[in-house]
């Protein structure tokens, strides 16, 4: 039962085997058999863990898979993928792949789009304070509701330039530059925590350098967290290919 896990690969391996071949700590190997991450280790004779190379393969799809979609997530999709069909574990698998590319596609859109308002911003007919519009103007420019403008005004996004005793707004270029720039991330899938901090960093001194800073770092998060599913490909593939063995013993 001692032998180490560079021997055949038929012998059953210990907690602490597990431990080595994956980079985790034996408690932590004994932590995730418990939260489901991995199924349940076979007890020999004298109660002690004997454990698979499966095992070892899931465990390290689910350091790739929690580097992907954070390791509350990971463990969920790890439990249900041996309980799946083929067809099924295989979907929830490219849809993580699908969710990132969404989300990679979404950041390059925003950052894009703030390129393009910048850029208009510099032109020489926005030097002009010339023209405002009403709030059903400007919805109907940004293809929204007044509802959303009114929102992104409580929350502090988009404030226009007045409200006269009628409560009518008037919306002069800073505050209709905003509200392009906060439709552009929203329509990119932002929520309006991470849309409130890139209109904040326009408003500093560096503000669009800032605002372009945030989104290069969410691209560059969006591509450790693909590379770390890249990597956990083949073992990911073995975990669902599991699924249709009668016993994994």
């Amino acid at each position: 039962m001692g032998e180490p896990a560079g021997g055949s690969r038929r012998r059953p391996l210990r907690t602490v085997d597990v431990a080595g071949e994956t980079g985790y700590s034996v408690q932590q190997v004994r932590d995730l058999e418990r939260l489901g991450v991995i199924p349940p280790a076979a007890r020999s004779s004298n109660g002690y863990r004997s454990y698979t190379p499966l095992h070892v393969r899931a465990l390290r799809a689910y350091r790739g898979l929690a580097g992907a979609v954070g390791p509350v997530a990971a463990r969920q999709m790890l439990a249900e993928l041996r309980t799946e069909t083929l067809a099924e574990a295989a979907a929830a698998v490219n849809g993580v792949h699908v969710r990132l590319a969404r989300e990679r596609d979404e950041a390059l859109r925003a950052q894009e789009a703030l390129r393009a308002i910048q850029a208009e911003a510099n032109t020489p007919e926005f030097e002009h304070d010339g023209d405002a519009m009403t709030i059903t103007e400007l919805a109907g420019a940004l293809h929204v509701r007044p509802s959303a403008l009114r929102f992104w005004e409580q929350e502090g996004l988009v404030i226009p330039e007045r409200v006269t005793s009628l409560r009518a707004r008037r919306y002069g270029l800073p505050a209709i530059r905003a509200a392009r720039i906060v439709a552009a991330l929203r329509s990119a899938g932002y929520g309006i925590a991470a849309a409130r901090e890139i209109m904040e960093s326009l408003h500093r001194l560096d503000g669009p350098e800032d605002a372009q800073h945030i989104l290069r770092q969410r691209l560059d998060q969006i591509a450790v967290r693909t590379v770390a599913l890249l990597r956990a490909g083949a073992d990911l593939a073995a975990v669902v290919a599991s699924t249709q063995e009668p016993t994994a013993s």
